[in-house]
């Protein structure tokens, strides 16, 4: 069972990577033993389930993640790459820093703390990226991250295998133009307030990680699995998203609050589940 989580992942053009870097995707993109697009969520899962299931827990991998999510587009090659060590030492810091010491030591001995720690601030001294790729939100999906996308790029497979999967892909260059228009909206109609602390940090995220001719990928994850068919089919977040922005910037609040009471309607239904026996 996958974890109920969905991601926000941009995948970079081969030509924004170092040469060896682009070479070894290259190879790797022909590769028949990297795990593929249908079941690559269940292998990063799995091989940080090995990982929390060892005695002791191992919190990060000794050395960086060498696989990747990939995309081709117009026969060119996008790549994502899994950075599990940065991602799991980011989650980690997030994690102990939420909890008394004493309940965080409870899931993770002291010893392996202190070694994640100290590589993560290893890694931050030497001067390499803080910036994962890959976003992640447990339970529900951020109303920002459904801002950069349009509806008419909605993907959704339902079958009764694993390949139930609902996700949206832009270009990263239409998704900031989106960010843009929300937050400019948004500041003439409602005020500076209006822009929360979660979408500038995706307007930073963007700036700061992705190319100019990246893809953005919203991947529901593991959420269509522990939703229906029915839900699955009426989740039209992205377009009541930007249909709301649309009804404020033509003063239709009537319409603004109905499309957010619906959004909100939903959310609070999938979120209410992490609490259910």
């Amino acid at each position: 069972m996958l974890p109920y989580t969905a991601y926000l992942r941009v995948y970079q053009p081969i030509d924004a990577f170092p040469p060896s870097d682009r070479r070894y995707w290259e190879v790797y993109s022909s590769s028949p033993g990297r795990p593929r697009r249908v079941n690559a969520l269940a292998a990063e899962h799995g091989e940080s389930l090995n990982r929390l299931l060892t005695t002791p827990p191992v919190v990060a991998p000794e050395e960086e993640s060498r696989d990747a999510y990939l995309r081709r587009v117009d026969e060119r090659l996008y790549v994502c790459p899994w950075q599990t060590r940065l991602r799991s030492w980011r989650a980690f810091a997030e994690f102990s820093g939420s909890m008394p010491a004493a309940m965080c030591e409870a899931f993770v001995p002291e010893p392996e703390a202190e070694r994640a720690e100290e590589g993560y601030r290893e890694w931050q001294d030497s001067g390499g990226t803080l910036r994962p790729g890959i976003l992640s939100s447990n339970w529900t999906i951020p109303v920002p991250w459904f801002v950069p996308f349009e509806g008419r790029e909605r993907c959704l497979v339902l079958s009764a295998n694993s390949t139930r999967t609902l996700l949206y892909l832009t270009r990263t260059s239409l998704a900031k133009r989106r960010l843009e228009h929300t937050v400019a909206i948004l500041r003439e109609h409602i005020g500076e307030h209006a822009v929360s602390s979660s979408t500038e940090h995706l307007v930073d995220w963007l700036s700061l990680t992705a190319h100019p001719d990246s893809l953005l990928e919203l991947d529901y994850g593991g959420l269509p699995h522990l939703l229906s068919d029915d839900h699955l089919s009426e989740d039209q977040s992205v377009a009541e998203v930007s249909g709301a922005v649309e009804a404020l910037a033509k003063g239709d609040g009537q319409r603004v609050l109905e499309l957010r009471e619906r959004l909100t309607r939903r959310w609070r239904s999938v979120r209410a589940l992490q609490h259910a026996n």
